[in-house]
């Protein structure tokens, strides 16, 4: 019996060493050496100092910027997720109905058929850095309303955002998206 037990624990510990410590930097050696940037973390620097990741979803809530999706954990990567609320949750449908008021309002939108829904819910990560080219497009007025632009800088911003959307992925999953740190960022640059 003490003799199984002895090797039970020596498989236990070297089973421990091979999965918990062994492997996963086997994994990470392996990952930072074919994709350097995604391994760590895929910073974004603006001037000279890290502006976030381009894979975690950034608040914006300036007139000058374009906004994220809502996030149910204001935007913090740790406890990562959504609200839990059903579709007959009293306080889901309270915050939907704020935030919609609150785009309609802030984008000066005449139709509010026209807002896609994921302007007013959380992604299920709470994190998600892209919106639709459709959901920027829809928040040009405001920008250039704040920003001071003229027509000529609406139409670089509205060439900027369509130039940023990225395709579907392979070319069929999911839909068209932008970035919205890196648009902000591109916006910057236009002043």
């Amino acid at each position: 019996m003490k003799k199984q037990i002895i090797i039970t624990l020596k498989y236990f510990f070297f089973i421990t060493i091979l999965t918990g410590v062994i492997y996963p930097l086997f994994i990470t050696a392996i990952s930072g050496f074919i994709f350097p940037v995604k391994a760590g973390g895929s910073f974004i620097e603006k001037d000279g100092k890290i502006a976030g990741s381009e894979l975690i979803g950034q608040k914006f809530e300036s007139d000058k910027y374009f906004w994220s999706r809502p996030s149910a954990i204001d935007y913090n990567p740790m406890p990562s997720g959504g609200t839990n609320l059903g579709p007959t949750s009293a306080a889901l449908k309270k915050s939907y109905d704020e935030k919609k008021q609150n785009f309609i309002d802030k984008n000066m939108i005449s139709d509010p058929s026209l807002v896609p829904n994921e302007m007013f819910f959380a992604s299920a990560s709470g994190v998600d850095p892209h919106i639709s080219p459709s959901s920027a497009l829809l928040q040009i007025d405001r920008i250039v309303k704040a920003r001071g632009f003229n027509e000529d800088k609406k139409q670089k911003l509205i060439a900027l955002v369509n130039s940023m959307s990225e395709p579907r992925q392979f070319g069929f999953l999911g839909e068209r998206v932008v970035n919205v740190l890196l648009l902000n960022i591109k916006l910057d640059g236009l002043n």
